[in-house]
């Protein structure tokens, strides 16, 4: 799958130039003008990694860069590039312990940045094999290996793809075409059937002995990984 980019960045010029330098390295890329703009997009889609200015407009009062910083971390382990005027030792200090994973200094040079997204992305993929679970579904990022309670579920890679989606994203309802885009990386075109199709595997494989179904139907819209009804 794609890693998905979240930039949150006031100065249109400097966002622009950041989206189209990741996307042309195959990044998905959102963007956000302002501090809670960037906050409510991190919480409904997460992002593998935060490209986070400093000096952020205060569109609420005290949501500067350094607080939206300590709000996502306090919600996850997203690496977290913060760009900044700001170059003596104690700003690059501060910056840290608010929780960004790295410092990067404007003006900065754009395969300078894409470097240090590729360290970021590299350092989490090694800290994250782990194990995702939902109610009695277990998934082991590093052995691939499924279970439904103790029983083990054979898996073909896109049918782990899919159901590492669900678990990453759990009660959160996923479009046809987020899936599309972060399982496939291409358009099938409207008529085609293949997310039906594997959403129908997963559900013979993980209720095969009559457990209770966790991926549900949102009619019109996608699918949901959450408590059997």
């Amino acid at each position: 799958m794609r890693e998905r980019i979240l930039i949150i960045e006031d100065e249109e010029r400097i966002l622009q130039f950041l989206k189209r330098g990741l996307a042309y390295e195959g990044y998905q890329v959102d963007t956000a003008l302002d501090g809670s703009i960037g906050l409510d997009l991190a919480r409904e889609n997460p992002p593998d990694l935060v490209i986070l200015d400093w000096m952020l407009p205060e569109v609420e009062p005290g949501l500067d860069g350094l607080e939206v910083c300590r709000r996502l971390r306090a919600g996850g382990d997203v690496p977290i590039l913060m760009l900044t005027a700001k170059d003596t030792v104690s700003d690059r200090v501060q910056g840290l312990d608010a929780g960004a994973d790295d410092y990067l200094v404007k003006p900065f040079a754009l395969d300078e940045l894409l470097a240090r997204v590729r360290a970021l992305l590299r350092r989490a993929k090694r800290e994250d094999p782990r194990v995702l679970t939902f109610e009695d579904l277990r998934l082991d990022t590093g052995t691939h290996l499924a279970f439904r309670g103790e029983r083990p579920i054979e898996l073909t890679a896109k049918e782990y793809e899919l159901l590492e989606l669900f678990l990453r994203h759990p009660r959160q309802v996923l479009t046809r075409e987020q899936i599309y885009d972060q399982v496939w990386g291409y358009d099938f075109g409207g008529e085609s059937n293949i997310i039906e199709v594997y959403v129908r595997y997963l559900r013979q494989k993980t209720e095969a002995e009559g457990e209770p179904r966790l991926i549900h139907t949102v009619r019109g819209v996608g699918y949901v990984l959450r408590e059997p009804t």
